[in-house]
């Protein structure tokens, strides 16, 4: 394997520990998954945001996050409402800012154990070098 796929196998290593380890303490915590979680995450940060929005946001299609969206509203996470045309609008509840708030101490504490271990300065290169890796606005 050469070093830019062993690279990209590291980064895509640490993102699935990440995920692994979170999506087990929600589901046996708060009895939701990271999608969730990450749903409601972008929900709080867009409210009013559309279904087309909040999948991109998400990481998702626009069936499949509608799918998910109805039963966090028949659990109380979340509410929508009709915006225009055909599109809803979705809001967080006080019980999915309830889940919010614990999924964001399962985070931590589960960054914590890995990048949390780099000192400020390794950090800090690390955001910068993912920032630069991401870059969207970059000439191809």
């Amino acid at each position: 394997m050469d070093e830019l796929q062993e690279l990209g196998r590291l980064i895509k290593r640490a993102q699935w520990q990440h995920h692994r380890l979170l999506d087990s303490r929600l589901r046996s915590a708060a009895g939701i998954t990271i999608v969730q979680w990450d749903a409601l995450r972008a929900i709080e940060r867009e409210p009013g945001a559309s279904a087309r929005r909040l999948a991109a946001e998400t990481f998702q299609s626009e069936q499949s996050f509608g799918v998910m969206a109805s039963g966090m509203e028949r659990r109380g996470l979340i509410v929508r409402t009709r915006g225009q045309g055909r599109a809803h609008e979705h809001r967080v509840t006080d019980e999915g800012r309830r889940m919010l708030e614990l999924g964001s101490a399962f985070a931590t504490e589960v960054l914590q154990n890995s990048v949390g271990r780099l000192d400020a300065r390794q950090r800090s290169a690390l955001r910068e070098l993912l920032e630069t890796v991401l870059d969207d606005e970059r000439p191809d």
